[in-house]
């Protein structure tokens, strides 16, 4: 494989005994399209060799540079949500339980995504090009002096339960000399899953009901225009209204300030989605292509459910759809569930069971 790694800059940290740089490095999109990424890689202070290493995949920022983690203030550090009492950030960023990993000498690497922080509208929820910048920016950490082994285990949580789900589905030029040793999926967001379900088809066609416009859609149909240009455009969704407020925010308001901005403005200036029904023959094709649960994982897979509300971000259908598809094309999948904690306290809760999971794999 060629160089991957284009730069590397060290960073400060408050994780204890550890070092942090944030680097630029080279990755492709699902149709093979060229692309660059950002993200974070935390290593261990003392010297160390064959290193086991952790691909942490976050959950939804929004679409553009404003959703950016590794651009937040003291980004190497413990998950930290928007709605935490006292919080002071927009989007949620950080990694769950990132201590523990470097006490127990793990190197965790942490893709932005393409598209945040980098050139381009970011690919929102399409699995397969957010799991291409989570291999990648192991390969390019092992270009780095720091003991990195070939071995390695993906966390993700809600869009980013999609991306590590398709971590294990991706071929195998993407690995290279890496292997996978299991990959778990925190409330799991696969679109794929999603759209086959009767209240997401209903949903899609009734962009002209009197709701609106739910956020993380919005930045869904957004997204997949920007994964497959030749084929789907914003027309196909959007009212002139949704156009434009995509033109003026999608790199500059995160997620929960891009869902507010469409509530006032569909309130005040009226329809903001307009999915035409007969372009849904080529928009529900590409939302499976650009999805895990395509083809059997290479690794075990561990779903860890979000129980206390069925109807969260990721609601309960969809993890459980997910599943049941792994089932279907023979995978090794198991699933824990937490039924006393939301789509937003999942992580802390759940990543003990996650690390000891993946440790028992090395």
């Amino acid at each position: 494989m060629s160089t991957v790694l284009m730069s590397s800059e060290k960073i400060s940290t408050s994780i204890t005994g550890a070092e942090a740089f944030r680097i630029r490095y080279r990755s492709a999109d699902l149709h093979g399209k060229a692309t660059e990424s950002t993200g974070l890689v935390i290593t261990p202070s003392v010297a160390g060799k064959d290193r086991k290493v952790l691909s942490w995949a976050h959950g939804t920022t929004g679409i553009g540079d404003a959703g950016c983690p590794s651009t937040q203030p003291d980004p190497a550090r413990e998950l930290v949500t928007y709605f935490q009492s006292g919080s002071t950030t927009q989007i949620d960023y950080g990694i769950p339980g990132l201590q523990k990993f470097i006490d127990e000498g793990w190197v965790v690497v942490a893709t932005d995504y393409q598209g945040l922080g980098t050139p381009g509208v970011h690919q929102y929820t399409v699995n397969r090009t957010n799991a291409l910048d989570a291999v990648n920016i192991v390969h390019a950490a092992r270009e780095m002096d720091l003991g990195i082994g070939n071995k390695f285990g993906c966390i993700g949580w809600s869009q980013g339960g999609g991306t590590s789900a398709a971590v294990a589905e991706l071929d195998a030029a993407a690995y290279g000399d890496l292997e996978l040793v299991g990959t778990v999926a925190m409330s799991p967001g696969v679109p794929g899953v999603a759209v086959k379900l009767p209240e997401t088809q209903a949903a899609l066609a009734g962009g002209g009901t009197p709701t609106p416009p739910d956020g993380h859609m919005y930045m869904m149909l957004a997204s997949m225009t920007a994964a497959f240009p030749d084929t789907l455009s914003l027309d196909d969704v959007f009212t002139p209204l949704g156009k434009q407020i995509f033109e003026d925010n999608f790199n500059t308001a995160p997620v929960h300030h891009l869902s507010d901005i469409l509530v006032r403005t569909w309130k005040h200036q009226g329809a903001i989605l307009d999915v035409k029904k007969e372009k849904l023959p080529i928009w529900l094709p590409a939302f499976i292509e650009a999805s895990a649960a395509r083809v059997k994982p290479i690794a075990p897979v561990l779903v860890l459910i979000d129980g206390q509300d069925p109807n969260g971000p990721c609601p309960l259908p969809w993890q459980l759809g997910y599943i049941e598809e792994i089932k279907a094309l023979g995978g090794d999948i198991s699933s824990s569930t937490y039924p006393n904690d939301d789509h937003f306290s999942l992580p802390q809760s759940s990543v003990d069971e996650a690390r000891t999971w993946l440790s028992a794999k090395f």
